[in-house]
């Protein structure tokens, strides 16, 4: 059975343990936030610790899901769990992952552990489509079926350029595609 603790408790953090409670070679030791611990429920019944109590249970998670967002925390987090635990994160700034990838591998390596980088949709699941499609079709075209809407990470990189005071990024995704 794999031992799961979970950081961070918005759309992604309850996504990842409703697949964990979903598992029965899996179990949840639960999940951490800066939220006061108190306050925090969860319709499986979840436990609810400190982020800064994650050192205590070193010994008793396999894998540590990295829920924060990217824009903000997710680096820093990354870092410091990843001399500890194996560690999953869905880091998406498509143009920091080389330098995110580096700096977690040297600490990963230094515990002795195994970090994985950007698992989820894009970059994750959707760019691994995309290299096995244009590795059989070299001359395709990449559209995106992705439904009409704001894009959360493209929004915030454009929030980032200096000037912008408010942005957000639409998708739309070809219809014929």
């Amino acid at each position: 059975m794999t031992k799961i603790g979970i950081v961070g408790y918005g759309n992604l953090g309850k996504a990842c343990e409703k697949i964990v409670m979903s598992r029965d070679d899996m179990s949840l030791v639960g999940i951490f936030t800066r939220r006061d611990p108190a306050t925090m429920t969860s319709p499986y019944g979840s436990a609810f610790f400190r982020q800064d109590d994650l050192d205590r249970f070193e010994n008793e998670i396999d894998v540590l899901a990295l829920c924060t967002g990217s824009a903000n925390d997710l680096v820093d987090l990354a870092l410091k769990q990843a001399e500890k635990f194996n560690t999953v994160d869905s880091f998406d700034t498509h143009a920091k992952i080389p330098e995110h990838f580096a700096n977690t591998d040297v600490k990963a390596k230094a515990g002795n552990k195994i970090a994985i980088i950007s698992v989820g949709w894009d970059p994750g699941m959707f760019s691994l489509n995309r290299l096995y499609m244009n590795a059989v079709l070299p001359n395709g075209n990449d559209y995106t079926f992705w439904g009409k809407g704001v894009s959360q990470g493209h929004s915030d990189a454009i929030r980032r350029i200096d000037g912008v005071i408010d942005a957000r990024q639409y998708t739309v995704p070809v219809e014929s595609a």
